[in-house]
């Protein structure tokens, strides 16, 4: 792996009430390109005042503008949270560099309380270059819990579009939540209409669980009729390409919107680096030198394009993305990392005799004592543990028979196992699973069959794909006597709303009617809930 770079320079202080910062004319409010749907306006407000060159500062008639691939937040802390942009005149520019090669960039950034940005509490100034991908990473601490607040930047005499943010609340807070959950969304599958919705309903959280961007296009997979737009550059190998293909997929309106308008938590599936790998295995050749330069690769130009802390930057060990954040006493969110320390796939399905190894392992040993030790010491309402492949077990086959996805924990049987082993010793209150990765939606109970008969250790809503699979299909689940455990079961493309009280939590599973064209509806598809201290699925 390359070795990792010393971080751009920061630095920040209080301001006065008033900005120095000039307003834009009201004609000057939407950045070039961008689509004026209704939701960005929305989520970028006033301060898409930005989009067009200032009359004062550094500008000249010359000058591109650099936040094409918008702003974003994230991991949120009750007195912190990290801001993010990237900068870029052209974004899939062919060395990856956004169109600013081997420049260095000051950037100035600043966080009010209001959209006007009158009420300035924190500014600063950064240098940005090549060697991080001309991203810009702001870790702002000492501020209030449950507050709320605006961001922007400047580069150049030009202004980003605004961001929205907030602090997550106090430790003994009791303040209610609501967290979009999202994962997988292919670009030539359709278009990101579900993140346009994520963004109008203004959650306090989005939760991202893998598959943002996808290393394949046309020649190395079938593409799903469902298409809607064309890809650029097919499969993906080098730095440049991972830079551009997530420039590319920032440069979506939608997408924009959403990570305007709330902070997220990400973390990565396959997707991002290669579809089924496992720790430094490629899906077809394995353990070679070639993937493990994929795969830092891939790491990297994860890490430049989302609003991760420090300690999550690439080095000679891979990535650090397993981390646990709190809302408060009413949630604590597990973050696991289900690819980089997993054992290698028996194959695509099973089981075989290697399923049952009790070797294997998905997370590691690290990270499953790291995991164990948060559950047994959370004392929260709501333990969310965000991870990638789907935990409850599903037989594939119709029927006489038995079928599993040997990428899902079915094909880690010993690892899933200690798991289960670990909601159940540790006493969390009410222990919930949130994965993606199927492209479909799922509300399972988690069962554990012992000689006094069957236990419930605690439930898992699996959120569908935003787009990958193309326009999806409402068949109306009525049940799977396969998979008694199995609550509801469908295949339309969306996302799912989580609202967390201190008596239940809602699961809602909101449906897009259609990726292949713009503009699609989203409706409810089904609701459940789970009261406090009740394990087990109520259909509402």
């Amino acid at each position: 792996m390359t070795p990792t770079k010393s971080l751009p320079h920061t630095t920040s202080g209080a301001l006065p009430v008033d900005s120095s910062w000039p307003e834009q004319p009201t004609a000057s409010r939407t950045a070039p390109g961008a689509s004026p749907s209704r939701r960005l306006v929305l989520a970028t407000g006033a301060a898409t005042l930005g989009a067009l060159a200032l009359a004062t500062g550094h500008a000249t008639a010359g000058d591109a503008y650099p936040f094409t691939l918008g702003v974003a937040s994230g991991d949120p802390t009750p007195d912190g949270v990290v801001l993010w942009t990237r900068l870029a005149t052209d974004p899939v520019a062919p060395d990856g560099l956004g169109g600013l090669g081997q420049t260095t960039s000051t950037v100035e950034w600043e966080l009010a309380t209001d959209e006007s940005f009158r009420r300035i509490v924190r500014r600063g100034t950064v240098t940005t270059d090549a060697s991080v991908g001309h991203s810009i990473h702001i870790e702002l601490a000492g501020l209030p819990s449950s507050a709320r607040f605006t961001y922007r930047f400047r580069a150049n005499g030009h202004l980003s579009p605004v961001g929205h943010t907030r602090t997550a609340p106090a430790p003994g807070s009791d303040e209610r939540a609501t967290f979009a959950v999202a994962s997988c969304a292919q670009w030539e599958h359709g278009f990101f209409t579900a993140y346009r919705h994520i963004a109008a309903e203004q959650p306090d959280l989005v939760v991202h669980l893998g598959d943002y961007i996808y290393e394949h296009g046309p020649g190395g997979y079938p593409v799903s009729s469902g298409r809607a737009r064309t890809m650029v550059g097919g499969e993906i190998h080098s730095l440049a390409d991972y830079r551009r293909r997530h420039a590319l997929y920032k440069s979506d309106a939608d997408l924009q919107a959403a990570h305007a308008a709330a902070p997220w938590v990400v973390v990565f599936d396959d997707h991002e680096v290669d579809n089924d790998w496992a720790e430094l295995y490629h899906e077809v050749w394995g353990k070679v030198p070639a993937f493990a330069e994929r795969r830092a690769a891939g790491f990297r130009a994860y890490w430049e394009n989302m609003p991760l802390r420090r300690s999550s930057v690439p080095g000679a060990d891979g990535i650090q993305l397993y981390r646990r954040l709190t809302w408060g006493r009413m949630a604590t969110l597990h973050v696991l990392d289900t690819r980089q320390y997993r054992s290698n796939q028996t194959g695509l399905i099973g089981p075989v005799r290697s399923t049952y190894d009790s070797r294997r392992t998905m997370l590691g040993s690290t990270q499953e004592a790291w995991l164990d030790e948060g559950l047994r010491t959370s004392g929260a309402r709501w333990d969310l543990l965000g991870q990638q492949v789907m935990v409850a077990q599903y037989d594939m086959m119709a029927g006489p028979g038995f079928l599993t996805n040997q990428d899902a924990w079915d094909g880690y049987v010993a690892a899933k196992d200690r798991l289960l082993t670990s909601l159940e010793r540790s006493d969390a209150r009410n222990p919930v699973v949130l994965t993606g990765d199927v492209h479909e939606s799922f509300a399972n109970d988690l069962w554990r069959t012992t000689d006094s008969g069957r236990v419930t250790l605690g439930s898992e809503f699996v959120t569908t794909s935003v787009t990958s699979g193309g326009d999806g299909k409402d068949s109306q689940f009525t049940g799977d006597a396969d998979n008694p455990h199995i609550r509801y079961h469908e295949t339309t493309r969306g996302y799912l709303r989580l609202d967390l009280t201190a008596d239940s939590m809602a699961g809602t599973f909101r449906a897009v009617d259609t990726v292949s064209s713009r503009g699609g509806a989203v409706r409810t598809d089904a609701r459940f809930a789970l009261e406090d201290g009740r394990r087990g699925l109520q259909a509402v």
